[in-house]
């Protein structure tokens, strides 16, 4: 090994961080609790986060939303087509109400739940002045990917996940 090699592999971590305040990133994405399902699904895959905290009205946290929750409830809500259907045999496709459908569109079973259905119903929040420390060791003994951040009236300011606990690593 040479020596700057030796000099590197010494050389320990430093976390450059003192409280949650400067762990987080501010004005976190968020879904409301009574979007759709299917407008949560579409909000995660468009902008390529995994999970996104759920507000009230008032901005406050109240649970969780990853993409594991969508698949869990897509899972369980699964609909059969039955063995045999009407439908391929038409050539004409009508609505319930036998509303006649121009060529080219097609019926379709939306979903009715909403994300306050089948969310995670818990939010592991953190105050702004937490130290860097407990929030690293708070995510570590709840086995969790992210926490939030809320001010004094616990309306949420931030989110801490991992990856930004790794950028102020140094």
């Amino acid at each position: 090994m040479t020596s700057l090699q030796e000099r590197q592999a010494n050389r320990s971590l430093t976390l450059n961080a003192e409280t949650a305040a400067d762990l987080m990133t501010p004005n976190p994405l968020s879904i409301r609790q009574n979007a759709s399902v299917k407008e949560a699904a579409a909000f995660l895959s468009d902008r390529g986060i995994s999970a996104a905290p759920v507000i009230d009205d008032a901005g406050r946290a109240v649970g969780v939303l990853s993409r594991t929750d969508i698949v869990v409830h897509h899972r369980q809500e699964a609909q059969f087509v039955p063995e045999f259907s009407e439908y391929y045999e038409r050539t004409e496709l009508t609505t319930r109400a036998d509303e006649r459908l121009p060529s080219g569109f097609q019926v379709e079973n939306v979903d009715p739940s909403q994300v306050r259905d089948i969310m995670t119903p818990v939010v592991l929040g953190v105050s702004l002045n937490e130290s860097a420390r407990k929030v690293i060791t708070q995510m570590v003994d709840k086995k969790v990917h992210r926490l939030f951040v809320v001010d004094g009236s616990d309306v949420l300011v931030g989110v801490i996940s991992a990856l930004d606990v790794l950028r102020r690593i140094q």
